[in-house]
């Protein structure tokens, strides 16, 4: 008779496009969450929060990559066979919140949400499927004040993360200008039956920073073959079409002014792209209001983001400055977040003209950089104090020690493992712990406990040339009496925070 087969042990692997992220980043990045919200709150914006997931026609005709089925976004089908989607943004989600809740709502609306968000895309490098972005929108304002204002919110916002002036811009445009060019060269800005062109138009014009004049044109002729040898199917436009996006472009002067005298001359007798100039100059009376200069916020025409639902002004946040990766190599983190006017992505549930402009960071993104920039730092840099386990009879005791310490708000943990003492020491050292909590019968029986400052006991470990030397000085290890236990991890504490 065979032996029986041992069932195929399973592989733990990661989703592709994903990854794990551990708690010195969660601190870190939850810190500048709070710095960011701070901003946004002080700005009178409210909090909102919506599902992970939305009915997939909700998100309707902007979903990301739409012209080409089954990608752009994570679907499914629920028991009563309707399609859901993972939310791509959380713009959509909001329009379908305020719609919903129309009534009800003061106008203009203004909330804040961050929360992860999925794109069904091919990930690389940097590159994920799951990221948390971080919101600002007002819905219910016509005027391009509400748009000045995202611009201003976006640019304190990177300030009070310690991202000074110079090293960022909030680099702004207007999508009607480009609509106008659009028009100027036998494409519809709003006819369906042209939307996939459009779309491919816009990225091609959204990757000039990264691709340079003649990358865009390859995507906007008949497309580009990258250096891996994917190719990208472009626009399919004419010499003749292409230049006059190219020329717009590469409409960038010194200064809001000038840049938009260039821009003005490529849309002269169009109506629409003179109405975009008019807000932008708009927009630029707001923020010379406000104190916002020409190194904060900047007009440049080649910013025109890459979603289709956006209707009026469009912003990006680019981070300016320059590190150098793991080789020496310098690396700019360039945009790390961006947004603009949508009015018309409402009006698609309540059948009327509903105004509306956002703002949103690209969190992962922006904690990479800041990071880089050495602005982040994991807001507990230490990991819990050890309560040692030298006698299993005597556990009651030491949980009591433990709860002595999280009463006065430090941190603490009784090993709950099986090792022995050199085996809690280790575990002590790779949990991070500043110090470990030692108690066996006869410092129970006087009354006393032995703190040992593994920071200390390293340092000291260095210096010290012997083994022998190292048990005979026992550095970094004290007695005190069990009522001043709490003083004296404090003590610990405060000698390695300063």
């Amino acid at each position: 008779m065979g032996k029986n087969k041992k069932p195929p042990r399973l592989k733990a692997r990661l989703p592709k496009g994903l990854r794990d992220i551990d708690a010195s980043e969660i601190r870190a990045r939850d810190a500048m969450l709070r710095a960011i919200r701070d901003v946004y709150e002080s700005y009178g914006f409210e909090p909102l929060d919506t599902p992970a997931f939305e009915y997939t026609d909700a998100l309707g005709k902007f979903l990301p990559d739409q012209d080409r089925p089954n990608e752009g976004v994570f679907s499914f089908q629920d028991e009563d066979e309707q399609w859901l989607s993972l939310r791509y943004d959380l713009t959509a989600p909001l329009a379908r919140h305020v719609a919903e809740n129309y009534e009800a709502l003061p106008k203009p609306f203004r909330r804040y949400q961050t929360g992860s968000v999925w794109r069904n895309e091919k990930p690389g490098p940097g590159r994920f499927r799951e990221f948390i972005q971080f919101d600002a929108d007002t819905v219910g304002a016509s005027s391009v004040a509400a748009d000045a204002e995202m611009c201003m919110l976006a640019a304190d916002a990177l300030e009070a993360l310690g991202v000074k002036r110079g090293d960022y811009v909030i680099r702004v445009n207007n999508r009607k200008v480009l609509d106008g060019v659009l028009s100027s060269i036998g494409i519809d800005p709003h006819a369906d039956e042209q939307l996939g062109t459009r779309l491919t138009i816009l990225r091609a014009l959204d990757k000039y920073e990264r691709l340079g004049s003649d990358g865009v044109k390859l995507l906007l002729g008949d497309g580009r073959k990258d250096e891996s040898g994917d190719f990208t199917k472009g626009a399919g436009l004419t010499s003749h079409q292409t230049e006059p996006l190219m020329k717009f472009v590469m409409a960038q002067e010194q200064g809001r002014d000038s840049t938009l005298g260039s821009m003005e001359g490529l849309v002269q007798g169009n109506e629409i792209g003179q109405q975009g100039i008019d807000e932008l100059r708009s927009m630029d009376a707001v923020l010379t209001a406000s104190g916002c200069e020409d190194d904060r916020v900047a007009f440049d025409p080649s910013i025109v983001r890459g979603l289709d639902y956006y209707t009026g002004p469009v912003f990006e946040a680019e981070l300016t400055f320059e590190v150098k990766d793991e080789k020496g190599r310098p690396v700019r983190f360039g945009s790390v977040g961006g947004g603009g006017r949508y009015d018309g992505l409402v009006a698609r549930f309540k059948g009327q003209p509903v105004p509306a402009t956002g703002f949103s960071i690209g969190v992962s993104r922006l904690y990479t950089a800041l990071t880089a920039l050495g602005q982040l730092k994991d807001a507990e840099p230490f990991g819990p104090v050890v309560v040692s386990v030298f006698d299993k009879a005597a556990i009651a005791d030491y949980q009591a020690l433990v709860t002595r310490l999280r009463d006065a708000d430090i941190r603490a943990e009784l090993y709950l493992g099986n090792g022995k003492m050199g085996q809690q020491f280790k575990y002590a050292d790779q949990r991070g712990a500043p110090c470990v909590v030692i108690q066996g019968p006869d410092e129970k029986e006087r009354g006393e406990v032995q703190v040992k400052d593994l920071i200390e006991g390293a340092k000291a470990a260095q210096s010290v040339a012997s083994n022998e030397e190292w048990r005979s000085e026992r550095p970094a290890q004290f007695a005190v009496s069990e009522d001043k236990l709490v003083e004296a991890v404090r003590e610990v504490l405060a000698r390695h925070r300063d």
